[in-house]
């Protein structure tokens, strides 16, 4: 899943990167609403955390102008200023969940994880697929009760295909969402993932459509 991080302090910006990637989602980042704004209107992330106060355009001049551009992706906002104004401000503005400074980051992350599952319409962390069982909440894949050992990018393109099962998904979507931007989406990583995946879980746990994309459809 790919995730842009709005924030205007250098620290807090490249822990919530760090920390983000570790889980293995693709991170990109932003240090004002500016630049914030551009990228969410180029983009199609999966989530987007977003600080209120910020240089050059602020986190609800960014909420308010990113949904007049009819963009959905869901959004977690950040703010140092715990006022019942302020939380109704920015839910209004169009953010779908709010937090407040200082936050511990397992909670950051659990509600990242909500905004992703509420958008792919799956209410429960878990997906069963067959034999296949996927934990959103623990970022952990078993097949018959046995623990998989996937990569951080594996699990991301399993979890992607998962959450959008039955649906074909594009080469081109798989790169946007899984991959930030500085990764090289010219190169065979995505063979390489898709093999490793197959191996691990089953020849037949994604199937190719030539020229068209990958889904599963178990």
């Amino acid at each position: 899943m790919r995730v842009l991080i709005v924030e205007d302090e250098i620290d807090l910006r490249e822990l919530l990167a760090q920390s983000l990637r570790e889980e293995g989602y693709a991170v990109d980042l932003a240090a004002d609403g500016k630049e914030g704004l551009y990228k969410a209107s180029n983009v199609e992330y999966d989530a987007i955390v977003l600080d209120v106060m910020m240089p050059r355009m602020n986190g609800f001049d960014v909420m308010t102008a990113l949904r007049a551009k009819q963009r959905t992706i869901p959004v977690l906002m950040l703010t140092a200023r715990d006022t019942l104004d302020d939380r109704i401000k920015g839910l209004d503005s169009g953010a779908d969940d709010y937090l407040t400074k200082p936050f511990e980051l397992p909670e950051l992350k659990a509600r990242l994880r909500a905004l992703i599952r509420r958008t792919g319409q799956t209410a429960s962390p878990l997906i069963l697929l067959g034999d296949i069982t996927i934990d959103t909440s623990t970022k952990s894949v078993r097949k018959t009760g046995e623990l998989m050992p996937l990569t951080a990018r594996e699990y991301s393109l399993v979890e992607y295909l998962a959450i959008h099962r039955g649906v074909l998904v594009t080469r081109t979507m798989l790169y946007e969402h899984l991959f930030d931007e500085t990764d090289d989406s010219l190169s065979n990583l995505m063979d390489v993932h898709i093999a490793n995946v197959r191996r691990k879980l089953g020849k037949d746990f994604i199937t190719t459509r030539r020229g068209q994309g990958y889904l599963i459809d178990i």
